[in-house]
């Protein structure tokens, strides 16, 4: 009897073939998902125009559902909440506001094609590219037509689950990434279009929140907690970061250094050194952190990976001190705050005790009890 075991090739062939079904599977998701999009946005297409041009009221959305259900009783989706959320996928989608937003961040449109058809066209493409859950996360979670054309191609392009892009949102992943200023290098270290890329891979602030710390500690404490929770440290990161190593080893002659948190990027083909500070930031840890990079481009950087890039994560910094420091490093430098717990919503700033002021307040009650 013959077995795959006579087959010293049998178990390469195998992994191919599945590697060809699980290719063919998902792309026949994303097919079948870019049709129901495209389906929808007619449908919403559909309501908005009857209901302008012909002056239907919006009594016509229930019976449409009920008929839609009727004719099709083994289809999903025809629900009146569902045929709601169509029309605003339809509006939200064409409105002015974020089409002018898409001419900005999408590029120039060709001189031989109408303005209006061409950007229907690509923003209807990119909308067809997102499953129709995350659309409505998107229409019920946000209103600025900037913020959802960032979470919309940030899902296009690094095919973020569901759960990631509520995560996402609830981090101020924009606000963080597109708003809030950003303090670095990258223009005077990096070719322009590498500086671009690097700056939106880097945040201006990042949530640790999530490693539970309510005290002070010191800088190896809080790289072991990052360390142990890697996963969700990765996920606040962004997408392409691939994790290499914690105390990096760097041998110079006879001495050795040592990078705190060493990942690569996939997207920048880089690597990204972090190194961790638990107080403000000062001069010298940028010339630290160019040391650093020197040594990882010389001895670690892999034929064809762009040059390497240094993070420095503190707990506050000042911009033109980060200015100064970094103004002759030759490498691409960044420097950015975390915050461990909720921050205080800027209207109860300096309205509330400090922790000192409460404990002398605890300590006089003692004493007066």
């Amino acid at each position: 009897m013959t077995t795959a075991l006579s087959y010293p090739d049998y178990p390469a062939f195998l992994a191919a073939l599945k590697d060809r079904v699980l290719q063919a599977r998902t792309s026949a998701a994303r097919a079948v998902n870019r049709k129901m999009i495209l389906l929808y946005w007619d449908i919403g297409w559909g309501i908005v125009e009857k209901q302008q041009v012909s002056g239907w009221g919006d009594s016509v959305v229930e019976r449409l559902s009920a008929d839609l259900r009727s004719g099709f009783p083994d289809m999903r989706g025809f629900s009146v909440a569902n045929l709601w959320r169509m029309k605003q996928l339809y509006l939200a989608y064409t409105s002015p506001e974020f089409l002018a937003q898409a001419v900005r961040e999408l590029g120039h449109v060709p001189q031989d094609t109408p303005e209006p058809e061409f950007l229907a066209q690509v923003v209807r493409e990119l909308v067809a590219t997102v499953p129709w859950g995350h659309h409505v996360v998107l229409l019920g979670k946000l209103t600025d037509p900037a913020a959802r054309l960032y979470y919309l191609r940030a899902t296009a392009r690094f095919g973020w689950s569901r759960n990631v892009l509520l995560h996402q949102i609830k981090a101020q992943a924009y606000e963080r990434a597109v708003l809030e200023k950003k303090a670095h290098n990258f223009e005077s270290a990096l070719p322009e279009y590498l500086a671009e890329q690097a700056d939106e891979m880097m945040k201006s602030r990042y949530n640790l929140e999530f490693l539970g710390i309510t005290r002070e500690v010191r800088e190896r404490e809080l790289e072991d907690r990052l360390a142990a929770r890697l996963k969700q440290f990765l996920l606040e990161l962004g997408y392409g970061f691939c994790f290499v190593g914690r105390q990096y080893r760097l041998a110079l002659c006879e001495k050795e250094y040592f990078i705190d948190l060493l990942f690569y990027h996939r997207f920048l083909k880089s690597l990204v050194a972090f190194e961790l500070k638990v107080g403000p930031f000062e001069p010298e840890f940028a010339g630290k952190m160019d040391f650093y990079l020197n040594l990882l481009n010389d001895t670690e950087r892999g034929p064809g990976d762009q040059p390497s890039i240094g993070i420095i994560l503190c707990t506050e910094k000042d911009d033109v001190e980060v200015e100064y420091a970094l103004r002759t490093k030759q490498n691409p430098i960044g420097v950015a705050e975390y915050q461990l717990q909720p921050r205080l919503p800027a209207e109860f700033k300096g309205r509330l005790p400090t922790a000192k002021q409460l404990a002398d307040v605890v300590r006089r009650m003692k004493d007066e009890g």
